[in-house]
């Protein structure tokens, strides 16, 4: 079936430039510095391991005073910092180095801004499941230490993964909120449910821009402790609830609009058309299901997507993500009467299914 065309990413109006290819592949020189580039990552995913963006933003400090206070050896203390400037996530005044601009607001763990969570999955998940590409390439199975690559079951059986895997969300999702809040007439609305939706950070972000709604996230049973630590620091447990299942084996609970925000990507094309099946059946009549995710296009240019992509081939049994046409497809195919594209960031697509009344 064909539908209006949502925008490629290379139509898109942002200045990102990291939906390209990280350096120049023509030469032996650039060819070198792209197999290299693991290298950059690793140092900004280290400093912040280290907590040193957090460390900055109580004071500038020189190389001895970093040194001492992260516990980094001489030997490679003043290369590390100095690529970290290089990098352009510290800058340095003399002896003594501060965080840039952007590091202070995003990496900085004791602001309300802090967007490390990605990257601290990423530091302790997708870097090491990275090294077995190959073996993913050849297997089609996920690459991921414990439970056979089972990254449910891993969060499921601990506290850590599961504290880890939240904090990677509300970073996400934090940056996401705003845009979705914009893109849709909530204003015609009065509650949603956010399928998969963790400990309801979205949720909070969304009813602090539209007070009017109230909200309810479905998630794992085992959510439900850090859900109600994360409502009663934000102040909203009044307004979202929590239900407690199995988006597979059980129904979703019903509602004038459900949210399946970064859920989909995780699982193969068919369990996605059985979850927005699923999804029709709780959407009210009148109502619609909003699904975001990073979407690819149909001739991919989006690099920054594409190895989404491919962490969704390392860390889980079907994941990987799909294009706008193909989930418009879908919600169709599920019955929904009329579906909408929009592009809802620089990494993100929201695709709209409306119900019938």
């Amino acid at each position: 079936m064909n539908h209006p065309r949502v925008p490629s990413s290379e139509e898109r109006t942002s200045s990102v430039t990291t939906h390209t290819s990280l350096s120049d592949a023509s030469s032996p020189e650039g060819l070198i510095r792209l197999g290299t580039a693991f290298c950059d990552a690793k140092i900004l995913l280290s400093a912040l391991e280290l907590d040193l963006f957090s460390t900055l933003a109580a004071k500038p400090r020189t190389l001895p005073e970093l040194s001492d206070a992260l516990g980094l050896h001489p030997r490679g203390a003043r290369d590390f910092v100095t690529a970290l400037v290089t990098l352009g996530v510290l800058e340095a005044d003399g002896e003594l180095f501060r965080n840039s601009p952007a590091a202070d607001r995003f990496l900085d763990r004791g602001k309300k801004s802090y967007a490390g969570g990605f990257l601290e999955r990423a530091n302790s998940m997708l870097y090491p499941a990275w090294t077995h590409l190959t073996d993913a390439l050849r297997t089609g199975e996920p690459q991921v230490k414990g439970k056979d690559g089972d990254i449910v079951a891993q969060m499921a059986d601990s506290r850590e993964h599961l504290d880890q895997f939240l904090t990677m969300m509300d970073s996400l999702n934090s940056q996401v909120a705003p845009k979705l809040a914009a893109a849709f007439d909530w204003a015609s609305r009065t509650d949603f449910v956010d399928v998969g939706g963790a400990r309801g950070n979205l949720s909070a972000l969304l009813i602090d821009r539209h007070p009017h709604l109230t909200a309810q996230v479905f998630d794992l049973p085992h959510v439900a402790p850090a859900f109600d630590d994360h409502m009663k620091r934000l102040g909203t447990q009044d307004r979202i609830s929590f239900t407690g299942g199995d988006f597979f084996a059980d129904p979703m609970p019903s509602g004038q609009v459900l949210v399946m925000g970064h859920v989909l990507h995780n699982w193969s094309a068919e369990q996605r058309l059985g979850l927005i099946r699923k999804a029709y059946e709780a959407v009210e009549p009148g109502g619609a299901l909003l699904v975001y995710d990073r979407m690819v296009d149909e001739r991919p240019a989006d690099l920054v997507n594409l190895l989404i992509s491919l962490d969704m081939l390392l860390v889980t049994h079907g994941g990987s993500e799909y294009s706008v046409e193909e989930c418009r497809d879908w919600m169709t195919e599920a019955g929904f009467a009329r579906t909408e594209a929009k592009v809802l960031s620089n990494t993100d697509s929201l695709v709209i299914g409306h119900k019938e009344g």
